[in-house]
């Protein structure tokens, strides 16, 4: 069952890439304080992620820190070179924190996965944005097709 409004987040060790290499992070620590704009993608470095989906984000960080965000992270089943290689090609700096869920781990939690295996892509994240205040789901948007119309920064800057 996907986590639904009001549910609190799971806690699930995910990986980010710091300076001095890769960095185990508990999902209740990142996310679970502050109000925070939570988005997932199927895959770093995919068409959509990459054009639209984490650039609108990067873009936009500002703007959603002036409507009292206080993180944004972006999460992706990939390991935490691909994300650190990412959001370096993509300029991503502080503005947005990649967050690596290698395994699934986190998607499966979250009841969110998606079979990319006859992508050859194996076990995804489905494409969602979640707003979360202190741990807790107050808005999800779950993409229900490709695309990125629900789940965007302007989307999610016009529901705060």
């Amino acid at each position: 069952m996907a986590i639904a409004v009001g549910d609190r987040i799971p806690d699930v060790t995910l990986t980010t890439m710091t300076s001095e290499g890769p960095k185990p992070v508990e999902t209740g620590e990142v996310l679970g304080s502050g109000k925070v704009v939570l988005f997932a993608v199927p895959g770093a470095f995919t068409p959509t992620c990459s054009d639209y989906h984490l650039p609108g984000f990067v873009v936009r960080a500002d703007d959603l820190r002036a409507k009292g965000v206080t993180t944004v992270a972006c999460v992706s089943v990939n390991d935490a070179f691909v994300m650190g290689a990412w959001g370096s090609s993509q300029g991503v700096g502080d503005s947005v924190v990649l967050l690596a869920d290698g395994n699934a781990d986190f998607a499966k939690a979250m009841g969110l996965e998606l079979d990319g295996s006859g992508f050859g892509m194996g076990t995804r994240s489905q494409r969602y944005a979640a707003v979360i205040e202190d741990g807790v789901v107050t808005h999800l948007a779950v993409e229900p097709k490709s695309g990125l119309d629900v789940s965007s920064a302007d989307a999610i800057l016009a529901v705060l």
